[in-house]
């Protein structure tokens, strides 16, 4: 069957099948892709898989979904057959070693991700073992990588948890290609790609398939340089050999792979042992109608029905609304500006109600919207008003707010206030993450934020008081901060409210030294705070502030401390969080660092 015939007939499932039996209830006899994920199938458009499951099938490939597999045997993905196309492996909405171990590298006892909540349901490096599980279960199928694993590893990078330099996680894997950032447009033109070449040839060769992925937006491969077009704008980043004799050079790596997504125009280019991978632009992005249109499709916004035991983040998120992708921040230690953009893109108002509508009819209705935001909450109709092409910055607010930046904070409250007068929504709160430098633009609707959509809790990411150290975050100035928690009293309390600032700290980021965390605690102690939770700074691959931690200097090549070893850094965390490292008994345990699962994904590696 073509695909232009099946797009003409193609229908949406309740849930994307799982089986057999529910192919053979669809009338599918085979599958087009199959997508294989490190987390359970939530029916959610929080969730990646069935995110992008829906939107082939809505283009017209038939799609299944194969959720954390046996990798060690190719059982479970043998399930659904071999799929006419490709399979498109994802280690899920975290980086797998994220989820497995806490930042002082100790085994975590939980995945929220999970049925039941449990660990070890996903493996190590989850896209080289679902890669391989594939591989052997179907030799010569594409397997494309996507997901934030693939795409925050899509060059050399430095890994915590190892403490070395990894090559990219395409040529670890031997998949066929990544599908980097947001992947809808890319995993589309892909599938058509693809499926023109088989309907010519009768079969895929591995081989010669490569060289024709090659130049698709959003896509990365291994090939050579007579895959580039001629004309093209290419960055040359640093070889994997330069980056292993000089850690600096992972730097500059760094910095010419955040060009090359904010400014959306050149190839960037990576030689390692004799190979080329090739990292195409990021290409055109969903706008507002392609949002629209994708978060309308018929999520049913539940886990699929053969599950026995709840899934926590499901139960986080069925409630919540994300209203925009992108996050202009661009904070060196957060993936999100790097996997996302840093250009905001909005959904409009109207499919933002209809999907609050939706949610009221959905079974276990409480009459609360837990959260309408996204990667920062207030960037809902935020936009560049300049040409982001030439864009040099490595963040569009810090060290101050582009003069080019336009911000929506009215609309933004405007919005909140018809979302909360649908019919049968007697709640409406804003957990995601409020970025504050943006928030104290317009004091008007941040009073009405503070007075009317805080759940008694306000989410706001300071991350520490030291200015050097901010500036290394790309953070705003601590005086930002203070005068937001000013206003947000003097607000809380003539609304009659006890309502409560829950500010993001960190310890040991690189640059921070003992007495810069001795100069919080004792902010923290002047106004009688004892925070209860303090992210102990992870090295997230991809990131400035990973290249930083590595190479032991700023991102000008300059020398900073940086808290290597797991003893300067529990010294550090200590500082705020005495009980690190001890518990009742004598026997150790250790922070897990903060992770919150919401609207949008985890706050730090979505």
């Amino acid at each position: 069957m073509s695909r232009n015939e099946h797009t003409q007939r193609l229908r949406q499932p309740e849930v994307l099948p799982m089986s057999r039996e529910e192919m053979d209830a669809l009338g599918w006899d085979e599958l087009d892709i199959l997508l294989v994920s490190g987390d359970a199938y939530v029916d959610h458009p929080s969730f990646g898989a069935p995110l992008l499951g829906r939107w082939l099938i809505r283009h017209g490939f038939r799609t299944g979904i194969c959720a954390q597999p046996a990798w060690d045997r190719p059982d479970d993905i043998l399930r659904l057959g071999r799929p006419r196309l490709f399979a498109g492996v994802t280690a899920g909405s975290l980086d797998s070693m994220l989820a497995h171990y806490t930042a002082f590298r100790k085994k975590r006892s939980d995945d929220a991700y999970t049925p039941g909540g449990k660990a070890g349901a996903r493996p190590n490096r989850a896209c080289i073992a679902y890669t391989n599980a594939v591989q052997r279960a179907f030799p010569g199928l594409p397997v494309i990588l996507g997901g934030i694993e693939a795409s925050l590893r899509r060059i050399s990078h430095y890994d915590f948890w190892s403490d070395s330099v990894r090559k990219s996680v395409l040529l670890d894997s031997k998949a066929t290609a990544i599908t980097y950032g947001m992947a809808e447009n890319a995993i589309v033109t892909l599938a058509e790609t693809i499926a023109t070449i088989l309907d010519e040839t009768g079969e895929v060769d591995l081989r010669a398939l490569r060289p024709q992925l090659a130049g698709l937006p959003g896509l990365v491969v291994a090939g050579t340089r007579d895959d580039i077009p001629a004309d093209a704008e290419v960055l040359e980043l640093p070889s994997h050999e330069a980056i292993l004799d000089d850690p600096k050079q992972l730097i500059e790596a760094t910095r010419l792979l955040e060009k090359q997504v904010h400014q959306n125009k050149a190839w960037a280019v990576q030689e390692t042992g004799g190979r080329m991978v090739l990292v195409a632009p990021p290409g055109p992005l969903l706008d507002t109608a392609g949002l629209d249109e994708l978060a309308g499709l018929p999520f049913t916004r539940l886990p699929h029905p053969s599950y026995r035991e709840r899934i926590p983040a499901a139960d986080m998120i069925r409630t919540s609304v994300t209203t925009h992708r992108g996050c202009a921040g661009g904070c060196s230690f957060c993936t999100l500006a790097l996997h996302q953009g840093r250009t905001i893109r909005s959904r409009s108002k109207g499919s933002i109600l209809k999907e609050v509508r939706a949610i009221t009819e959905v079974k276990g209705w409480t009459g609360s919207i837990s959260d309408v935001g996204g990667p920062s909450a207030n960037m809902w109709g935020a936009h560049c008003a300049s040409d982001q092409s030439a864009c040099e910055r490595a963040s569009c607010l810090t060290p101050r707010i582009c003069k080019h930046y336009r911000v929506a904070q009215r609309d933004f409250v405007s919005l909140l206030r018809s979302v909360s007068d649908v019919n049968s929504v007697d709640h409406v709160r804003v957990a995601s993450g409020w970025r504050i430098d943006l928030a104290v633009t317009d004091m008007q609707a941040l009073t009405t934020m503070i007075r009317e959509f805080v759940g008694g809790q306000a989410k706001v990411a300071p991350e520490h008081q030291v200015d050097h150290v901010l500036r290394l975050m790309r953070k705003p100035g601590f005086e930002t901060f203070e005068t937001f928690l000013d206003l947000f009293d003097k607000e809380s309390k003539k609304a009659g409210k006890k309502q409560y600032v829950v500010p993001y700290l960190m310890s040991a980021f690189p640059g921070c030294t003992e007495d810069d965390m001795r100069a919080l605690r004792a902010w923290l102690d002047a106004r009688g705070w004892k925070p209860e939770q303090v992210q102990c700074f992870i090295p997230l691959p991809g990131t400035a502030a990973a290249a930083m931690f590595h190479a032991q200097c700023d991102m000008q090549g300059e020398p900073i401390f940086v808290a290597k070893t797991d003893a300067e850094r529990l010294r550090q965390h200590a500082i705020l969080m005495p009980d690190t490292g001890r518990a009742p008994g004598g026997k150790g345990h250790h922070g897990k660092g903060r992770r919150q699962p919401r609207s949008g994904g985890n706050r730090r590696a979505r």
